[in-house]
Formats: C-alpha cells, sequence, structure tokens
C-alpha cells in the first residue's frame, strides 16, 4: 500500500510529460496575421489574456467595468482563469492554502472563472496569433462557460479589477486550471498539448514576450 502511495505522484508527473509532449490539432501553424492573445503565467496558473475588443466580438458587452471595484480608465484586455471554487476563494495568497483547500484542488469541485480588466496584458507572457475564425471559435469556448449571462460572485476578488463568476463543469487534479486553457485553445483549432496539469507543459510551444505588452 505504501509503495502504491508513492508511485502515485510518479505515474501523475510521468503522464503530465507525456501529456505535454502529445500534440492537438498538430497540423495548425500561426498564420502572418490574425488577433493577437496572451498566455499569462504566475508560475502555478495559466490565464487567456484576450483584447476587449477585435474580430467584431466586444467583451465589455458582456463583462462591464462595473463588475470590478475600479477598472482601468481605458480596458483593453481580459484575462480568464478557471479554477476550482473553494482554491480560489479561499487562497488569495499561497500562504492561505488549507489541507481543506488542497484536498478540494485535488478531488475535485465546482469550477468558477476569474476575470481581471486590464489596460495592459501583464507579465510573463506567451503570445499567439490567430486567424479571425480560430479567435472567434475561443471567444465562444470562453463565453460558453459562463451558462448564459455572467453571473458575479459575491467575493471583493483578488485587487481592484478583477471578478469571480459562476461558471459550468468541475475542477480536480485531472483537469486544473492550466487543462481548461489546453482545452480552450484546442477548440479554437490551436496546436497545443494533449493534457498539461502544469504550466510548463503547455507554454513551452508558444513565443515567449519579453516585458509586459502595452497593446
Amino acid at each position: 500500500m505504501l509503495v502504491a502511495l508513492l508511485a502515485l505522484p510518479t505515474l501523475f508527473l510521468l503522464a503530465a510529460l507525456a501529456g505535454s509532449l502529445l500534440p492537438l490539432n498538430r497540423d495548425w501553424e500561426e498564420p502572418a496575421d490574425g488577433a493577437t492573445i496572451y498566455l499569462r503565467s504566475n508560475g502555478i496558473h495559466v490565464d487567456i489574456v484576450m483584447p476587449a475588443q477585435a474580430e467584431g466580438l466586444d467583451w465589455s458587452a458582456e463583462l462591464p467595468p462595473s463588475h470590478v471595484a475600479e477598472a482601468p480608465a481605458e480596458v483593453r484586455w481580459y484575462g480568464f482563469g478557471a479554477g476550482e471554487r473553494r482554491v480560489y476563494l479561499e487562497t488569495p495568497t499561497w500562504s492561505d492554502i488549507t489541507l481543506k483547500t488542497l484536498r478540494s484542488a485535488l478531488t475535485g469541485g465546482e469550477r468558477v472563472l476569474h476575470v481581471d480588466q486590464t489596460y495592459r496584458p501583464g507579465f510573463d507572457l506567451r503570445a499567439i496569433r490567430l486567424r479571425p475564425e480560430e479567435y472567434r471559435r475561443l471567444w465562444a469556448a470562453i463565453r460558453a462557460d459562463f451558462d448564459g449571462k455572467p453571473r458575479r460572485l459575491n467575493h471583493p476578488g483578488y485587487g481592484l479589477d478583477d471578478a469571480f463568476y459562476e461558471s459550468r463543469g468541475r475542477a480536480s487534479a485531472i483537469n486544473t486550471c492550466n487543462q481548461w486553457v489546453a482545452d480552450k485553445l484546442r477548440l479554437a483549432g490551436v496546436k497545443t498539448s494533449a493534457w498539461s496539469p502544469f504550466p510548463a507543459g503547455l507554454l513551452w510551444r508558444y513565443r515567449a514576450v519579453a516585458g509586459d505588452q502595452p497593446g
């Protein structure tokens, strides 16, 4: 029993490595022109960052600045992330993690969406240029996870420019926040990793960006 328990983390890591090397949409190539989105990482979690307006689609009509405490004067980018409800809402910092939240993250719970409204997309970015139809598919895939009209949760957010929303689906050690990003890219038709519970297994496929980007 002890040997089996010790082997589980190793098997998980090996599966994650294999999943990160196995491509989906393997024939996809980045176009020379199109709308640019970013993947933003804090080392543990990856967000999808999209223009407020592009390809005839407007996030501000769905998620207005009034949804956050203090949006920037000009909202040019929206960042989207997904995670397990207890982990997202009860751990504003890593020091707030408890055994209860860790258990929720591993065994699974309700998924919620986290959205920030910014003037710049942020730091530690990977850039992906999309064709119009790919961008629209990505936009639609994220919008569908709100499961109807976006319903903001009664939570202050992590700062002044962000909010949490109800979402469909569940999150777990298998279906992580980073796998959510990979799934959305797959639905858009972009080449991505088959299973990437960790940021590194996803980000290596895309162009690194120096610094933060103004637009």
